[in-house]
């Protein structure tokens, strides 16, 4: 995989992936993009959904919406790296069993999710879900 990030002026920078995609990113505290640090969560988040949606869909479980809700801790000296990060799920859908949920949760963060297994290293990442009947 590649990328390139290109200043854009300020403190924006627009990020190309190799497969032509763009993102811009503000480093100013996120006032006219999501900032980096925010990306870390925002992909943490996509790439655990993505694993949890696939789970549950092939243990035939009738899933309407899948979300996920990320409260993260920085520390207070410089580099403000992630101390901890929670996600929590919220399943969506009609009979779905919270037994299948948890497995799904658990592989997305033990196994499957190149994002959180590449953070964990240094971060306290924590999960749970809750299910809503619809």
């Amino acid at each position: 995989m590649k990328a390139t990030v290109t200043w854009a002026g300020d403190e924006l920078f627009l990020a190309q992936s190799e497969s032509g995609h763009s993102l811009v990113l503000d480093a100013n505290g996120g006032k006219t993009a999501p900032s980096p640090l925010e990306n870390v969560l925002l992909s943490l988040g996509s790439c655990s959904s993505v694993d949890v949606v696939s789970i549950l869909q092939k243990a035939r479980q009738q899933i309407s919406d899948c979300r996920v809700e990320i409260d993260a801790t920085r520390v207070d000296t410089v580099p403000r790296l992630f101390s901890d990060i929670h996600l929590h799920f919220v399943i969506t859908g009609k009979d779905v069993a919270a037994k299948h949920v948890e497995r799904a949760v658990s592989l997305s963060a033990d196994k499957y999710c190149s994002v959180a297994l590449m953070l964990n290293k240094s971060v306290n990442i924590t999960h749970d879900f809750e299910i809503i009947e619809g």
